[in-house]
């Protein structure tokens, strides 16, 4: 039975995984709404720029890409990056490449005719993203980001490596120094890990609900107006 001054070390840890995972999350979130929009744009040069970052940081292995910011970024551009915000950074732009595609096809999933009675009620690109489009592709990204967000959880055991004490660099250090329990710091960890992925699985299926039940029974406030509007075209 480990101590409870060890259980409050392995808490410490988790404490640095979550929160290494949350920003993450959000970084990644951003880049994927904003690449998965702009890979839809009508500009070229656009396009193509989302697709280079898309290709670069998905074709990086995460531990590469978190060495080359923890390490060579600062070198290039002369700037002082900590061990979380690198972490952060490594995380969340690899998460947003992958994120970039489950948006695009999640916007190209709905239904064409929602945005052509979207510009009947005269609504302007931003509304039709907000209220019509992105409401009812959110039913279809939920599951893969869900997916998307443990990977996240996982990778974020890699920011050991640039010293961030987070779950997994505590757990190794108290195996090193009390070998013997192994087996039961490796095991807390694992359920710590295991409790947190349920959560987000948990949080996901909580969000696909309420979006499914936006669209089909009871609109977000914000939706309500528009929703109406586009079924008196529709009629």
């Amino acid at each position: 039975m480990l101590s409870r001054d060890l259980y409050g070390d392995l808490l410490g840890g988790a404490l640095v995984t979550l929160q290494v995972t949350a920003l993450a999350a959000v970084v990644g979130t951003i880049l994927a709404l904003v690449g998965g929009i702009a890979a839809l744009s009508r500009k070229r040069v656009v396009r193509w720029f989302t697709i280079v970052y898309v290709e670069l940081f998905r074709g990086v292995a995460a531990i590469i890409l978190l060495f080359w910011i923890f390490y060579t970024v600062p070198q290039l551009f002369d700037i002082f990056l900590s061990p979380m915000q690198a972490g952060v950074l490594a995380l969340g732009t690899n998460m947003g490449a992958y994120g970039t595609e489950i948006v695009r096809g999640a916007i190209q999933a709905v239904p064409k005719g929602q945005s052509e009675a979207a510009v009947a009620v005269n609504l302007t690109g931003a509304q039709r993203l907000r209220h019509v489009v992105l409401p009812q592709a959110a039913v279809t990204m939920l599951p893969p980001f869900g997916n998307l967000l443990i990977e996240v959880l996982k990778a974020s055991s890699l920011v050991s490596v640039i010293t961030l004490r987070d779950l997994t660099w505590e757990a190794q250090n108290l195996r090193q120094l009390r070998a013997a329990e192994s087996w039961q710091i490796f095991g807390n960890a694992l359920v710590m890990y295991f409790v947190v992925s349920g959560a987000i699985t948990l949080a996901v299926r909580q969000g696909e609900k309420y979006f499914s039940r936006g669209l089909h029974v009871r609109p977000p406030l914000g939706t309500r107006r528009w929703a109406h509007r586009l079924a008196t075209v529709k009629r």
